[in-house]
């Protein structure tokens, strides 16, 4: 499409009849050339708030098709990031979101634990420091207040306000360890995501019979980086007969924790009565 078609198209967009508008709509929406920028422009010198209103729904459109471009691009690596996942969830919702800065902020926090660990200290001595940095001094927390907010589940969002909600705070303390190199992996526990700490190399072996499990211990994020031992784990199991025993040993893949994320937000958007938000994330874990 030429440009002229394309701004004769968007003068279009004030016009009173919705069928010309949804075929004008229709037309814009296949046009990879759309920019988003050139439509804020024309939002911020409109006086008609008809046309406004068009204006902000063709943004949101073509935002949330980008965003649904980069997360399927994302799922379908045969390795995915972590961070990069939540990264675009978060994008989701805050589209001018600046990759840099949310970089520059987690590596801030890794750096102030690194500068207090050294070789000579033991994996729980390492998490102690590493707890110590993210709760003492970061006073990251689960929102008691407000647990159930969809704000809980956007990385900005946790970093900004230190609140957040088990799984947002298992996937923020997953991020952290890894960039520091501690080997941990994910564990689903329902409705509260484990961090396990392993032994890297057991970790690599072969499953097999006489195969002992590779974590050393497990970090509860939710509450304050408790480590949990496998005593506990043991107790637990025999009041929980109901869940399998292999859940402790099985990682958690990082598309399922995102995808458990998504979930997190459709719920907590679906208590506020936003459909259309709803609508978005659920296509968007259907992609995952």
């Amino acid at each position: 499409m030429d440009s002229e078609k394309l701004q004769a198209l968007i003068s279009l967009l004030d016009d009173p009849d919705q069928a010309v508008f949804e075929m004008v709509e229709k037309e814009l929406l296949k046009e990879d050339a759309l920019q988003v920028e050139e439509l804020e422009h024309i939002w911020e010198t409109s006086l008609d708030e008809l046309m406004q209103n068009r204006i902000e729904d063709l943004i949101q459109q073509i935002q949330f098709r980008e965003t649904s471009k980069k997360i399927k691009s994302w799922t379908n690596q045969e390795e995915v990031d972590l961070f990069e996942g939540f990264f675009l969830i978060s994008q989701y919702q805050y589209p001018d979101l600046k990759l840099k800065n949310i970089q520059s902020q987690l590596k801030k926090i890794s750096s102030d634990v690194w500068l207090e660990i050294n070789n000579r200290l033991t994996s729980i001595e390492k998490i102690t420091v590493l707890n110590h940095i993210l709760y003492d001094v970061n006073k990251f927390a689960i929102n008691h207040s407000n647990p159930t907010l969809p704000q809980n589940c956007y990385l900005n969002l946790l970093l900004e306000t230190k609140k957040g909600n088990p799984v947002s705070l298992a996937i923020l303390y997953t991020i952290i360890a890894r960039d520091l190199g501690f080997p941990v992996q994910l564990i689903d526990f329902p409705q509260n995501p484990l961090v396990a700490y392993v032994d890297a190399e057991l970790a690599k072996k072969t499953h097999g019979e006489d195969y002992d499990s590779p974590v050393l211990f497990y970090i509860n994020p939710a509450n304050n980086g408790a480590i949990i031992g496998r005593k506990e784990i043991e107790f637990f199991m025999k009041k929980n007969e109901k869940i399998d025993e292999m859940l402790f040993q099985t990682p958690c893949e990082d598309r399922k924790i995102i995808k458990l994320l998504l979930a997190n937000l459709i719920e907590a958007y679906e208590a506020v009565g936003y459909k259309e938000k709803v609508n978005d994330l659920s296509s968007i874990s259907d992609l995952l």
